[in-house]
């Protein structure tokens, strides 16, 4: 348990079935969808999807997460339980290019949408560090 609350993780194809029992069981009642992000874990080559629900009533909090190939990150959309999740989804597609199915308006949110890349993924190499103009001093630091 970290943070004081249940962190879970589960097989992608559970992930759906098992925030619906969260939110409508009366022994739970999780009816708030507080975020959902992606997390990019390249030295084992996965993207996770994170979910933290609240049960308001209770104060009591549970952190979801299913694991992604990078190669192909799917899994079912969350609109159906959430309508909230829409954004938050999207955002994840955008920047982390995780595909949600069965979506009703997976594209860019923040991106154009020219840009072949998922800018948080972490595939990149690193701006050098020592280039002039990445100076702190610069701006009184």
């Amino acid at each position: 348990m970290l943070y004081d609350f249940p962190v879970i993780s589960l097989k992608q194809d559970k992930i759906v079935d098992v925030i619906k029992h969260l939110r409508d069981h009366a022994e739970t009642k999780f009816q708030f969808l507080t975020t959902l992000c992606g997390i990019h874990y390249a030295e084992v080559n996965q993207i996770a999807v994170m979910y933290q629900l609240h049960n308001m009533v209770s104060n009591q909090r549970v952190r979801l997460k299913i694991y992604l190939p990078v190669e192909n990150p799917v899994v079912q959309s969350l609109t159906s339980v959430f309508p909230g999740a829409n954004w938050m989804e999207r955002e994840t597609y955008d920047f982390y290019g995780v595909k949600f199915e069965g979506h009703p308006n997976l594209k860019r949110i923040l991106n154009v949408d020219e840009m072949i890349i998922f800018p948080l993924r972490k595939e990149y190499p690193l701006e050098d560090q020592v280039r002039v103009d990445k100076n702190d001093s610069m701006f009184g630091r």
